[in-house]
């Protein structure tokens, strides 16, 4: 058996192309992330499922990961008229309407051939939260910010669906935005207790995101992503995580080196996996001739989500789901004036 290439590799167009066929074919890579723009991965329900398909076979395995960021609001990449409108996790008030949330992009990406999620955002929000995070974060009561995010959590594993919190071990006292810049949170780790707090009750979730912030009361000099401090004694034994860790996307602005370099440096610091993100075709094949391979420890990890992406869709009606969740919601699609990062990454990358 192939070896695993513990990465999320990007795709370049609405379908695979030969190079990208042989590339995947040869190098085994965990999985992929789709994005809606720069790499325009996201057409219709027919395209999606079509691309979904291919990535399988190609790859050669049903328990290949396929990934997106589906949050809600300005950050889903499904969207309207083939896919339900969804609204900014900052409205969801409710551990009902956190469940009917989870319940309804699940469903659309599990029938599109989707088995993973990059959400929810466990972030606490505060005054000088980014505004790349402000409307993605359920609030400023981390007790809250728990409560709907097991919520959610549960709803997506209900479904098949695996999901991936973030962003450990907490975001939302950065004032910078990590895809153009690295922040620096100089709180104490008494105040920290605050942001870890919703990880640590969501510490049993199969997959965790980590996020390219420095804190400065753990480690001054490296960005948690690349912090063997941070990662092994904040995320593994304060908070307990035990699910299987992936970076935040590598192409951010906010970590330095070439692609390989910047993997390496996050799976030695403890991540499991790293995720590429929205970027060219050659930066995927840089990683994939890095000769890196997923660890033992993370294989193990590996078997919780390859459980829960191998359950079928619970039969239901959708459609009056997706009614009663509409009604409840006001400014469900009117998202287009605010900031999405992913659109930052794509001016980038066209410069």
């Amino acid at each position: 058996m192939k070896p695993i290439l513990p990465a999320f590799l990007s795709v370049q167009g609405l379908s695979l192309t030969d190079a990208e066929k042989r590339l995947f074919a040869q190098y085994n890579p965990l999985g992929v992330c789709l994005f809606a723009l720069g790499c325009n991965n996201i057409q219709d329900k027919a395209q999606l499922e079509n691309l979904t398909k291919q990535i399988k076979e190609t790859i050669g395995r049903e328990d290949v990961l396929i990934a997106v960021d589906q949050e809600g609001g300005r950050v889903r990449r499904l969207t309207e008229s083939h896919w339900t409108p969804v609204a900014a996790q900052a409205e969801i008030k409710s551990a009902v309407k956190a469940d009917l949330h989870a319940r309804l992009i699940a469903h659309d990406l599990k029938s599109s051939g989707i088995n993973v999620n990059f959400a929810p955002v466990l972030d606490v929000l505060y005054e000088e939260t980014n505004a790349v995070l402000r409307s993605r974060c359920f609030g400023a009561d981390e007790n809250k910010v728990a409560k709907l995010g097991a919520a959610m959590v549960k709803a997506y594993k209900a479904c098949g669906v695996c999901p991936c919190v973030k962003h450990l071990p907490g975001h939302g006292r950065g004032q910078a935005d990590p895809h153009l810049h690295l922040p620096v949170i100089n709180a104490t780790r008494a105040e920290l207790e605050q942001d870890f707090y919703p990880f640590k009750q969501l510490k049993n979730a199969p997959m965790g995101m980590v996020a390219h912030i420095v804190l400065s009361a753990v480690d001054p000099k490296k960005p948690a992503t690349c912090s063997e401090k941070v990662i092994k004694e904040i995320i593994r034994q304060e908070i307990g995580f035990k699910g299987l860790l992936i970076s935040d996307a590598i192409v951010m602005q906010s970590l330095q080196g070439n692609i390989v370099e910047r993997a390496k440096r996050c799976l030695t610091a403890g991540c499991d996996v790293v995720c590429l993100g929205n970027t060219d075709f050659a930066a995927n094949v840089a990683l994939c001739e890095s000769g890196l391979e997923l660890s033992e420890a993370a294989a193990e990890r590996l078997q919780t989500v390859q459980k829960i992406i191998t359950k079928p869709l619970p039969m239901a009606n959708y459609a009056y789901l997706q009614n009663k969740y509409c009604r409840g919601l006001k400014n469900i699609i009117s998202y287009n004036s605010e900031y999405d990062a992913t659109e930052v990454l794509n001016r980038l990358r066209q410069q």
